[in-house]
């Protein structure tokens, strides 16, 4: 897959297949569209071009603090459209100048001449240009002049990707991994540096590999302990642990803590970029009156972590 950044230097695409919008997770419900590209392509021997935006439209047109949770990263997204076998993805840069082009420009000017598309394949309910005036029906009604084939997603579709992505924002954030995998078609996954903390987890003989985001916009699952496999950069194992996410109540904690215990592991591994994939949640955070019962609970926990590491 080749990626794109610069709008005044794309490629003479042939005969592209494209498609619109930010496919945040990449989940089982954009498999749909992709599908519809892949088939289109191969009807006309086209390429597939999915156009998206960084930085996410919302934090743009409406900056509020932690107005937008990613369920993946830009980095993350093109990892896994490329996996999904997409030719083009053009990455354009969402600005306010942007957001206020008029429709018709938008489809002349953006659409037309940058990309000369063959089939243009969006929602029902796909709007764009300044103050979102622009959509099917003006695409409707010139795809004769410009020459291109519309193909319109249907309602129910587009209603079941947005319900898709509600219900995985939702369930990671109740904890609710299962579904959230279920719905993604893959493993949830955070990426972070291994940054130094307090080795508080080394001295309950727990060690524990401290997670700094590398995007801090990513979304965090629901507090608690997880079942997790671990995958160092560049490796290809995944390495079976268990995870705390949390403020480490037994000791009052008051910053938010992404601590992971990789099984059987002794590595050094500082500084490293680390990629935790979600299995299973196993329980909410707990305070324990003392420091032997917390570390009772994190052999149950580690058990139990192992038991369901173990069926996968």
């Amino acid at each position: 897959m080749q990626v794109h950044r610069d709008l005044d230097h794309l490629p003479e695409f042939r005969n592209a297949i494209i498609t619109i919008g930010t496919f945040d997770g990449v989940h089982a419900g954009h498999r749909f569209i992709i599908e519809q590209l892949e088939q289109a392509a191969d009807t006309c021997g086209g390429e597939t071009v999915i156009i998206t935006f960084d930085p996410h439209p919302r934090e743009v047109l409406q900056p509020k603090p932690n107005n937008i949770r990613l369920l993946t990263t830009l980095p993350e997204k093109i990892a896994l459209l490329e996996r999904a076998g997409i030719d083009h993805l053009v990455v354009v840069p969402f600005t306010k100048e942007f957001s206020e082009m008029p429709a018709r420009s938008y489809l002349e000017d953006f659409l037309v001449a940058r990309f000369k598309p063959h089939t243009i394949i969006i929602g029902y309910d796909h709007r764009f240009g300044h103050n979102r005036e622009g959509g099917l029906e003006l695409l409707e009604a010139e795809q004769q002049q410009y020459g291109f084939t519309l193909i319109e997603i249907p309602q129910q579709v587009v209603h079941d990707l947005t319900v898709s992505s509600t219900k995985i924002r939702k369930s990671l954030q109740e904890g609710g991994i299962r579904l959230a995998n279920e719905l993604l078609d893959y493993t949830y996954f955070l990426t972070g540096t291994v940054v130094h903390g307090d080795k508080m987890g080394r001295q309950l003989g727990y060690p524990t590999a401290n997670l700094h985001l590398t995007d801090e916009r990513k979304l965090i699952p629901a507090e608690g302990i997880y079942a997790v496999n671990a995958q160092l950069s560049g490796r290809s194992e995944l390495l079976p642990a268990v995870m705390s996410i949390g403020f480490r109540p037994t000791f009052n904690g008051t910053d938010l803590r992404l601590e992971v215990h990789i099984f059987d592991f002794k590595e050094d591994i500082y500084g490293q970029e680390l990629t935790v994939h979600f299995v299973e949640y196993i329980r909410s955070n707990l305070k324990f009156d003392n420091i032997d019962a917390l570390i009772v609970q994190m052999d149950k926990d580690s058990a139990q972590a192992k038991e369901i590491l173990a069926k996968i």
